[in-house]
């Protein structure tokens, strides 16, 4: 419950993060290069109106952060309900047919798991930037990681959906359904799919804070969202080059908040994990 509460406020400082934030770190006229690298407000030089700081680029590093989960956050949702998606029709197909579907999709799988998402990653995005240029790539960042992540992790929704199809198929409320007619699609989609959904809701939020971490794992390597336009991995990539000279801020409260952020998402996933599952749960 505890971690829900925290998830709860990160949710809010993210979709109001227009409002609260001091300034708007998109809008370069809020933006003055000589306040960069102003410690926080409690250190010498500090400033009251900078609580956190500023970073390099002279951005006030509360609203960068508060920015910069908000990204994170579309990013994650969106990546992994677009894995969830094609998992789960895949997985369903897979596992109500069976026969060669069952293992032509699941030898797909197999294939795509074989592939790391960093070297998709890498493809994707250079080939698009071959294409359409720098300056589309980065007004176009967020749907194109999006899209990235998404199409990297889908087998884990798939094989998931699978094994629980193929425990549900051969049940009497789908045989049943079998025997009054009903089409294959009815049977798959309304009858035997909600019956097989309990995991993947775990799985769903697991895998948000595992798309947030592989966001900003490849924004610190250059391959994600740009410095200009602020998300926990971009803001962590930063500041490393400054941890060492002093202004260790610039840094070190993006990875704390991405760290706390995904550690309640985890653990949101446990209490999800053993409450779903009767054989677990104690109450």
């Amino acid at each position: 419950m505890a971690s829900f509460i925290v998830l709860v406020i990160f949710l809010i400082l993210a979709i109001t993060a227009p409002w609260i934030s001091p300034m708007n770190p998109y809008d370069s006229h809020n933006i003055d290069i000589m306040n960069s690298e102003i410690p926080p407000m409690w250190m010498e030089g500090g400033s009251p109106e900078f609580i956190l700081g500023t970073d390099n680029m002279g951005r006030d590093m509360l609203s960068t952060m508060f920015y910069g989960l908000r990204t994170s956050i579309i990013i994650g949702i969106g990546a992994v309900s677009l894995q969830a998606f094609i998992g789960i029709v895949l997985g369903l197909s897979a596992g109500y047919m069976g026969g060669k579907t069952d293992a032509i999709l699941m030898r797909i799988a197999d294939i795509q798991f074989s592939f790391p998402y960093l070297m998709v990653a890498i493809f994707i995005g250079a080939v698009f930037q071959l294409l359409f240029g720098v300056g589309s790539y980065e007004r176009l960042a967020i749907p194109l990681l999006t899209l990235i992540i998404g199409l990297s992790n889908w087998p884990m929704f798939a094989r998931t959906i699978r094994a629980s199809v193929m425990g549900e198929k051969n049940k009497e409320y789908v045989e049943a359904a079998r025997v009054i007619g009903l089409p294959r699609f009815t049977i798959m989609f309304r009858h035997v799919l909600p019956n097989s959904l309990t995991s993947v809701m775990v799985i769903f939020t697991i895998q948000v804070a595992s798309a947030i971490q592989s966001e900003a794992a490849l924004s610190f390597l250059g391959l994600g969202m740009p410095v200009t336009r602020p998300s926990l991995g971009s803001l962590i990539r930063a500041g490393q080059e400054y941890i060492f000279s002093g202004s260790w801020w610039i840094t070190i409260f993006p990875g704390l908040w991405l760290v706390v952020f995904v550690l309640v998402i985890n653990l949101l996933g446990d209490w999800l994990r053993d409450v779903l599952n009767p054989k677990l749960y104690k109450g």
